[in-house]
């Protein structure tokens, strides 16, 4: 055993509620993951999805993106990874591994990392999203946070600060950066509005006072580049700034759907939160954290070992920072460690809806019964209040917002009205709304429209949430009959 004194420097015996937050909070979010992979991946990406795997991997380069379906793929075998890191993830909930020895859950969150890792490697642009990397990079880092037997190790709670350093102010970096809306104040005027999937609180906040939405981004500049800084103070300050992180990161919940970003940096901002400070704000949490001996040599070698890779992989994502030319949600190895982050660099102004059709009529033309197909999560039935999501995703929704934004003739959205056509059931699971009730159209079109949220006044006369205006017929008519 390494004798108190010298592992004193090493041991933050005052976080261990901290390392409770953050091992037990990471795993959950694993768990979502996981469970959203389950339900949507054979659908998106399987051997009869949108854009099956098998085919990717035929150019797929080995060496660069590790996965486990490297040397082949099945959805019967996507499903058993994903049923492991179901599992894995449940019970570091429970905290049942954090029990045994400090390997133990090492082993455990290791195991999740690499799991995971292999389903993002290969789910192309269905997993082309920065919380992705994010949960890949944190399940690693609190890998080394030991067990019950062990302190919490101070160099892992720094990573993870660290961590939380550069998803905060490299979004907050981006901004600065990008669109003249983040300096001049005005962002907030759209955002709630815009943004890829409004929650049902989005159009309150939509709709509150613009000097309101002024200060919303004058608190955001503050939240993102002053605070992150603060991570790394003394007590109490450093829980002082993980608090103000977390509090604007639970208004970001509130107001939109952003699968599990802003629940994991809710999660590692923890990492900041001191035993004494959490305890004087819920005395419940208790300040007697006992751990059951001291820190072997062997896990002491290990955790710096680890820490020090960190470190030396920060290179990259520091030059990033300062870099004029910043990079968002970028990697700079191919496991995915040490990333940079960022995101809403601009902010769209206006909304503009992709909405799929489809008719049974012999002709396609505007005299036919056009039935509108109902997302889960994307806007589409005026009337309808937006559902709470997050920090579940729904990729489909998702990949449906950016189409406007980018071409509407992307593969794998010509993939998905092939699979209207054929009355796909398992494609038919993914939306809220099938018009058919599992019939095949004839015929399926996308149509655009422009979105913006009714005043008070436009709910109150006609109880729409949504006013919607036509704009173009964005791909025309086709069928399987025409050979498309």
């Amino acid at each position: 055993m390494v004798p108190v004194d010298w592992a004193a420097w090493f041991d933050a015996p005052d976080y261990e509620f901290a390392r409770q937050v953050l091992q037990r909070g990471v795993a959950a979010l694993y768990l979502v993951a996981f469970l959203s992979s389950l339900n949507q991946f054979p659908a998106l990406l399987g051997e009869r999805g949108l854009l099956p795997v098998p085919d990717y991997l035929k150019s797929f380069s080995r060496m660069r993106r590790p996965t486990l379906f490297r040397w082949r793929y099945s959805d019967r075998l996507f499903r058993a990874v994903c049923a492991a890191g179901l599992v894995i993830s449940g019970v570091l909930v429970l905290g049942l591994p954090q029990l045994g020895p400090p390997w133990l859950p090492l082993v455990a969150f290791l195991a999740l990392w690499l799991l995971y890792m292999s389903v993002v490697n290969v789910g192309q642009t269905f997993y082309g999203f920065g919380w992705e990397m994010l949960l890949l990079e944190a399940g690693f880092t609190v890998a080394f946070l030991g067990s019950d037997q062990t302190d919490p190790p101070r160099t892992v709670l720094i990573l993870v600060a660290w961590l939380v350093f550069r998803l905060e102010f490299g979004a907050g970096m981006i901004k600065i950066r990008g669109g003249r809306e983040w300096r001049d104040l005005t962002a907030l005027y759209y955002h709630h509005e815009t943004q890829p999937m409004p929650g049902p609180l989005s159009r309150q906040a939509h709709l509150l006072p613009k000097p309101f939405h002024r200060l919303e981004v004058v608190g955001n500049h503050f939240a993102q580049l002053v605070v992150p800084f603060f991570l790394f103070a003394p007590q109490p300050l450093g829980s002082i700034a993980a608090g103000i992180i977390i509090f604007t990161q639970l208004w970001l919940v509130a107001s939109g759907n952003f699968a599990w970003l802003n629940w994991i940096a809710i999660v590692l901002a923890f990492a900041g939160v001191s035993d004494p400070v959490a305890h004087a704000v819920l005395p419940v949490i208790p300040l007697d954290w006992h751990t059951t001996g001291q820190t072997p040599l062997w896990w002491l070698i290990i955790t710096l070992a680890a820490s020090l890779l960190l470190v030396v992989l920060s290179y990259w994502p520091i030059l990033n920072l300062f870099s004029q030319y910043q990079l968002m949600n970028a990697s700079f190895n191919r496991w995915q460690l040490v990333n940079t982050y960022g995101a809403f660099g601009t902010v769209t102004k206006q909304r503009i809806e992709v909405a799929v059709e489809g008719t049974l009529d012999e002709e396609p033309d505007e005299a036919a019964d056009w039935r509108e197909y109902g997302f889960k999560g994307k806007p589409g039935e005026v009337h309808r209040l937006p559902r709470q999501w997050a920090p579940y995703h729904l990729r489909l929704d998702w990949l449906m917002w950016f189409l406007p934004l980018r071409t509407v003739h992307e593969e794998w959205f010509y993939a998905f009205l092939g699979k209207l056509l054929e009355a796909d059931s398992a494609m038919l699971r993914l939306l809220r709304h099938d018009p058919f009730d599992g019939e095949r159209p004839r015929w399926v079109r996308a149509r655009t429209y422009l979105y913006r949220f009714a005043t008070r006044a436009e709910f109150r006369e006609t109880g729409q949430r949504w006013i919607r205006t036509p704009l173009y017929e964005a791909i025309p008519p086709i069928s399987l009959r025409a050979g498309k």
